[in-house]
Formats: C-alpha cells, structure tokens, sequence
C-alpha cells in the first residue's frame, strides 16, 4: 500500500514523531544526537522551525518549508537516519525490518498536518509548547529544557509562567 502525503510548497506542517520504543527516553538521552541531525539536514535541505518540541519517546514539530518545496517525506529520513547512525545498535529489531535491513528505532511513519490558517498555527504551536506539561514532565512549560518556547519567551511572544499548573506552581508541586 502506497502512503499518500499532502505535499504543499512552502507550506506549514505540524509533525508528531514517535520511538518504536514508547517507553524509552532515548530523544532526551541523546538530544545532541538529534539535534545534529537535524542541524545537517538543514544545511542541505532548508526549512523554517516555527516551533519544537522533543519528549523522552516523541517529537512536535512545525516546519515551513521554502517556496517550491513540498518535500517534507524526505528531510524526516534523513533526519531520523542520521540520528540512527549516531546510536550504538542493542534495539530490538523485529524480523520485518531486519529483512529490510532497518533498524528499530523509529517508528516507520510520522504524522503531519498541513496547517490551514494563522489561528490553526497559533493552536499548534500552543499544543507544541504545552505538550511537556501535559505528559506531566514539568510544572510550567517554560521549565522544559528541550522546547521553542525559550525562544517566544526571549522574544516576548510569551510570558515565562505560559501554561502553568497554578494550583501545583503556587504549592510547590505538591497536591
């Protein structure tokens, strides 16, 4: 069965990509790795980063892509390839990709939506920040180290204290 992706030239797409591994924190493990990655391929194949967000098992991210580029399919392979490569084997590897000579790493897919309007960006962007406090990783999503909400907030887009959980911020934690 062939995948069919929306492939829009100089679109905004939101992605989420998963670990295989679900429980695994590799992605903050090894956060250099994948930013490394990252860094090359943009280097060669250009695009915007609206916002990101890396979690233990998964990523939020919202990409534009330059004018006459819709090729978004490609920039995620080799990203998460050049990452895979960065990683010492020891995954476990089910039969069907070790015919194929895959590793186990990620999974094979990812999800993006092609983002139709400035508030449909705004409520993704808000999703990609908010994400580390709703999986229950950090108390304000300002306390997540490994987001684009440093930059709103150096940029006075948003307010350090965005997305608090006032009621634990205010106690400690506790409750």
């Amino acid at each position: 069965m062939e995948y069919r992706r929306i492939r829009q030239a100089g679109g905004t797409y939101f992605f989420t990509v998963n670990l295989a591994e679900r429980s695994s924190t590799l992605l903050v493990d090894r956060v250099d790795d994948l930013r490394h990655a990252v860094r090359t391929v943009k280097q060669r194949h250009p695009f915007d980063i609206v916002a990101w967000v890396v979690l233990p098992d998964h990523l939020h991210a919202i990409w534009t892509l330059p004018d006459g580029d819709g090729d978004c399919a490609t920039r995620w392979m080799l990203i998460k390839a050049r990452f895979s490569r960065s990683i010492p084997k020891g995954e476990r590897i089910r039969a069907s990709r070790r015919r194929k000579g895959e590793r186990g790493i990620w999974q094979r897919r990812f999800w993006e939506r092609l983002m139709t309007d400035e508030s449909d960006l705004r409520s993704h962007v808000d999703y990609v920040h908010i994400n580390p406090v709703k999986h229950g990783h950090v108390v304000r999503a300002s306390d997540w180290p490994y987001s684009s909400i440093h930059r709103y907030i150096g940029l006075g887009l948003m307010p350090l204290d965005w997305a608090a959980k006032v009621d634990q911020a205010v106690s400690g934690g506790e409750g």
